[in-house]
């Protein structure tokens, strides 16, 4: 029997999190089981609930979101990290992936965006939602610069395939299952992507397969 998963959820505005907690109650398969309003509290909360994944905001007194995130890598490596803010700036969501989340959201995405994150990065994948993946790769353009063509091109037809299903949180193992080649055979194909896109991370990847619209 599949249990649920157990939800941290942290932030310094009480309404706000009311709602957010109200907006999760309604789902079967998530259980809200403890509240914070800073980073502090939240690692306190986490020794004592054990939460699958913490739902967090990053600007918050005491300790930001970023701080908290970095201390939960490190003394909880289990426990995933969702942000969910309402900044998209560039500079917050680097240092967040750097900081070690496994995914970015913004608090104006719908109950059912949520819940896909929620699920994704429980299951060990990243999340990111549209607008803060365009973020992250939103570069300036140079002027009188020719139209280059997407980096994805260079991508074979089973790279672009395992990029896909990265992106949608699957695991490698998972992966090969399901296109009947091997773990280590996923794993090159990963690199090979990293390597041609110039993405250092899944967490990259994922975001980068937003923004181009590859899920």
């Amino acid at each position: 029997m599949m249990t649920n998963i157990r939800v941290l959820l942290v932030d310094d505005h009480q309404v706000v999190m009311q709602g957010f907690q109200a907006r999760l109650d309604n789902e079967k398969n998530i259980d809200v089981v403890a509240t914070a309003t800073n980073g502090a509290e939240a690692l306190k909360q986490a020794q004592l609930h054990q939460p699958d994944v913490v739902l967090m905001d990053i600007s918050m007194p005491e300790m930001n979101g970023i701080e908290a995130t970095r201390i939960f890598r490190r003394d909880f490596p289990a426990i995933k990290v969702l942000i969910l803010t309402m900044h998209d700036n560039r500079e917050y969501i680097l240092q967040v992936m750097q900081a070690g989340a496994s995914g970015y959201i913004l608090k104006e995405v719908s109950a059912e965006e949520m819940v896909q994150a929620i699920e994704a990065v429980h299951q060990g994948g990243s999340y990111f939602c549209r607008l803060v993946a365009n973020t992250l790769f939103s570069a300036p353009i140079e002027p009188q610069s020719a139209p280059q063509p997407s980096p994805v091109i260079a991508l074979s037809r089973r790279e672009e395939t395992i990029l896909r299903q990265v992106a949608s949180g699957k695991s490698s193992k998972k992966i090969a299952l399901e296109l009947g080649i091997s773990t280590r055979t996923v794993e090159t194909h990963r690199q090979n992507i990293k390597h041609k896109l110039n993405l250092n991370s899944t967490a990259e990847m994922t975001a980068y397969a937003v923004k181009e619209n590859l899920i």
